[in-house]
């Protein structure tokens, strides 16, 4: 292309040069180094007067280096009196804060935004946003380019029967991201949820199963009873009826009689149930008795495809895994008061009850593993994913916490026969792709080039597939240079 130059910086100068060569052109001249101080210095080698700039710069190990490269990359272009300036981020830095998750945080994706404004660019391309409600952090013209598309292509031709398999979310956050790929292709989805409040404290479990290990009806030497009354029924028929306590956050299990008092479903074939089905051993549960549930269109088997399990230290335990015994705070002993005022998530370090809000505390952001003793969190998959392959997707893997628990769950408690974890940017933050790759029942992790992924992470791996953006952005690129509209880039990719 006439009158285009296009430069690199020391992020990512692998995705560049593809670039370059599917336009047909060679990255523009550009000396990048350092001071011995660590500052950064830049000196464009070429006249780039009159012309369209495009700076390929992604995030990287060192993100705040690969930014303020940009920032002097773009300042430079700009003094050189380039016509256009364009910055094209596969991977936009900070985008996982582009919203206060406390009370005196910053939304530094925003701030990030304003730096790339005052230092002169004119246009940024860039590749599934974590947040598509960033592109109104900016002033200046984004294409935010999606990635579904080659997603897609490569599900087609490289998984085997990928018309039965089923696309799953790891988080309520990536449902919309999981639809819209299920859409394209005529697939089911599933979603995956957790019970972020499900943590123990002196045998107290703060989920809306709570454990009855240490119950009001019945002390722990199954002797004393409380004198106290449900639906007129006394709390010693209470106890009797209740029998004896689970230890895994299934609820206690009732009487005919004692049920039909209270309102509590019964079955002919098992136990009543607490809202749920007791005596599975699969994890699965649902409404037992579908011809009694009110509503027709949840019956049928419909709430069979919910699936239960419990999360421990970050991994799927069986049902008759004991449950941690912690002492956050002995002094509470066995007062069930203490224990409940204690289990309020306002009164936990990392949470603020002046400002914030839940959304914006856990909503898509992938989760560290609680390694806190005594924490216990239950885990849900809604969905039918038994004997099928699982496409587990979102748009970023950074830490492998929730990944791997979504996998365990998927496969060893839902039944699928093979797991796939599939995102945009494959960020592996530590020994996130190690990880990965070490556990059982993930077979196989897909992800862009948009993310470079040093050679030393990548050396032994077998899981790993990385699809390659170049075609994506080098026609994003051609088309942004000739005034052509950037929707629907590739159309042949579906």
């Amino acid at each position: 292309m006439r009158r285009v130059k296009i430069f690199s910086g020391s992020s990512h100068p692998e995705l560049t040069e593809s670039i370059c060569e599917r336009l047909g052109t060679t990255p523009g001249k550009c000396d990048l180094r350092k001071f011995s101080n660590g500052e950064t210095s830049v000196d464009i080698g070429c006249s780039i007067r009159d012309q369209d700039v495009f700076i390929v710069q992604s995030g990287s190990q060192k993100a705040n280096d690969s930014i303020m490269e940009l920032l002097i990359l773009i300042s430079a272009c700009k003094g050189g009196s380039a016509n256009k300036i364009t910055a094209v981020m596969p991977y936009f830095p900070y985008s996982k804060q582009s919203k206060k998750k406390s009370h005196r945080g910053a939304i530094t994706a925003r701030m990030l935004a304003n730096l790339l404004t005052v230092a002169g660019v004119d246009h940024v391309i860039t590749v599934d946003l974590h947040a598509s409600q960033m592109q109104g952090f900016f002033t200046k013209p984004v294409d935010n380019l999606y990635a579904e598309p080659l997603l897609a292509r490569w599900i087609r031709h490289n998984v085997s029967n990928w018309r039965e398999t089923v696309v799953v979310s790891k988080n309520p956050g990536g449902t919309k991201r999981v639809t819209q790929l299920a859409d394209v292709l005529k697939l089911n989805f599933a979603l995956i949820t957790t019970d972020r409040r499900r943590i123990n404290r002196d045998g107290w479990a703060s989920s809306r199963f709570q454990s009855h290990r240490h119950s009001p009806v019945e002390s722990v030497d199954g002797d004393a009873k409380e004198n106290f009354s449900v639906g007129g029924v006394s709390g010693a028929s209470y106890g009797e009826a209740v029998g004896p306590a689970t230890d895994f956050g299934t609820a206690p299990r009732v009487s005919a009689p004692l049920a039909a008092g209270l309102g509590i479903t019964t079955t002919a074939a098992g136990p009543p149930y607490f809202g749920v089905a007791s005596g599975q051993s699969n994890g699965v549960y649902g409404h037992p008795n579908p011809e009694d549930d009110p509503d027709d269109e949840y019956a049928d088997g419909h709430a069979h495809s919910v699936t239960y399990g419990r999360l421990i230290q970050g991994h799927i335990v069986d049902d008759d895994y004991p449950s941690p015994s912690p002492s956050l705070n002995p002094s509470h002993g066995d007062d069930p008061m203490m224990a409940s005022i204690h289990s309020l998530p306002s009164l936990h370090p990392t949470d603020h009850a002046l400002s914030g809000s839940i959304d914006a505390d856990n909503s898509d952001d992938e989760d560290e593993v609680d390694q806190l003793p005594g924490s216990e969190k239950m885990i849900t998959l809604v969905g039918e994913v038994r004997n099928r392959t699982a496409l587990i997707v979102d748009d970023m893997i950074d830490r492998p916490g929730s990944w791997i628990a979504a996998a365990e769950h998927v496969k060893m408690r839902g039944g699928a026969k093979k797991v796939i974890c599939i995102a945009t940017h494959g960020v592996f933050g530590g020994d996130c792709l190690r990880e990965m790759e070490d556990c059982s029942c993930i077979d196989q992790i897909v992800v862009t080039n948009s993310f470079p992924i040093p050679q030393e992470q990548r050396r032994g791996l077998r899981k790993l597939t990385v699809i390659d953006l170049s075609q994506l952005l080098s026609e994003a690129i051609r088309r942004n240079h000739h005034g052509l509209p950037t929707l629907n880039l590739i159309p042949d990719f579906y």
